[in-house]
């Protein structure tokens, strides 16, 4: 079972003791992207600040962290698996200096505790330099808030996932997804790809061709189903996460409202774009 995301998209600075495999060996940094959201390159502090904040929701961090980043018990839904947080960002960042948060969040490796279970870090992994600087720049401005969130308590049975290999570790998504990336289309679509390759693919795999065991009972398609909307309700769908055939579309409305809410008009044109030529390869 893969657990990243499966649970509502939620996420945890959360490391456990696990049998070394692959995704044990040190991961290497990623290539950082040429290409950037819009507002990394800004020469203003306030308007990098801003766009770092703009990504924090973009992102996911807001959602998982919740919007006031000071994390929560997310697995509720599945308690058997034992008590997982994510963590309270606005006390946990003051623990790691701009390169070692970096580290953390494009490699899946905690500093300390080694190997990290639930964290989107095979797509953070593909920010660009701007991108991340401003995400970080801006996560340096929340105040701390609230209470330190627990240490991951996983069960027994969550345990016996890790030893049989079902549940893995970070490190092993970040080396998938170096591997798997979305087919290139030019440069006319090269905005497109980069901003779908650091969204989309945390939900629709590295190269958007879908995840069959993204949660328990549930799969995510292959983005080729864009070929099946129109440029108009792919917009509506990534602002206001409205369907095409109904407005609730569970996840994926969440995901549409409140992360690609927050894209520009042109950015979501991009990704729009892009989706839709790689619909008809």
């Amino acid at each position: 079972m893969r657990l990243v995301v499966s649970l509502l998209m939620l996420a945890a600075v959360a490391a456990c003791d696990a049998k070394k495999s692959d995704a044990d060996q040190p991961a290497v940094k990623a290539q950082p992207a040429a290409l950037t959201f819009e507002g990394a390159n800004a020469k203003d502090r306030a308007a990098v600040l801003a766009h770092g904040e703009r990504l924090s929701h973009i992102l996911g961090c807001r959602g998982c962290h919740t919007k006031t980043l000071e994390g929560q018990w997310f697995n509720d839904d599945a308690p058997e698996l034992g008590k997982l947080y994510a963590t309270n960002l606005t006390r946990a960042l003051a623990n790691y200096d701009d390169t070692a948060l970096e580290t953390l969040l494009r490699t899946g490796k905690h500093p300390t505790r080694g190997d990290l279970w639930i964290m989107p870090s095979e797509v953070f992994q593909r920010l660009s330099e701007p991108d991340m600087k401003a995400l970080i720049a801006h996560l340096r401005t929340v105040k701390p808030s609230g209470e330190p969130t627990p240490p991951p308590a996983l069960s027994d049975i969550a345990k016996a996932e890790v030893a049989a290999g079902k549940m893995k570790p970070v490190a092993f998504y970040v080396a998938e997804y170096r591997t798997k990336t979305p087919v290139d289309l030019g440069e006319t679509h090269a905005l497109g790809r980069y901003i779908a390759g650091a969204t989309c693919a945390e939900c629709h795999g590295g190269d958007l061709t879908g995840i069959p065991d993204f949660g328990p009972g549930l799969s995510t398609p292959d983005l080729a189903i864009a070929g099946t909307y129109s440029d108009a309700e792919l917009s509506e769908l990534l602002t206001t996460g409205k369907g095409k055939t109904k407005p609730d579309l569970g996840l994926m409305s969440d995901v549409g409202k409140g992360h690609f809410g927050y894209l520009t008009p042109s950015e979501r044109a991009a990704v729009v774009a892009y989706v839709k030529a790689r619909a008809t390869q």
